[in-house]
């Protein structure tokens, strides 16, 4: 989390996003991220956007995706958390 308690960065929201879908903030990290998304649009539907994404591939049985796209997404992804 940003050295300021107060306060996040946009940067910061995306970073966070999957630790504070997973419920692994604290509580004032969690309250600090909510107060973001209260003042920003763009991160406000960068946030829906991910829940939306995680709600939908949630409801694709695995068994569904072939394993080289499998294998592609999750390369994808690993770069992604990298850059």
């Amino acid at each position: 989390m940003a050295e300021s308690t107060d306060h996040v960065t946009c940067q910061e929201v995306v970073e966070l996003v999957t630790e504070y879908f997973d419920g692994a903030l604290t509580a004032d990290e969690a309250e600090v991220f909510e107060q973001h998304l209260n003042f920003c649009e763009g991160c406000e539907w960068y946030v829906d956007q991910m829940r939306t994404t995680v709600s939908t591939v949630g409801h694709i049985p695995e068994e569904k995706v072939p394993p080289e796209m499998r294998d592609r997404l999750m390369a994808a992804f690993r770069d992604w958390r990298q850059s």
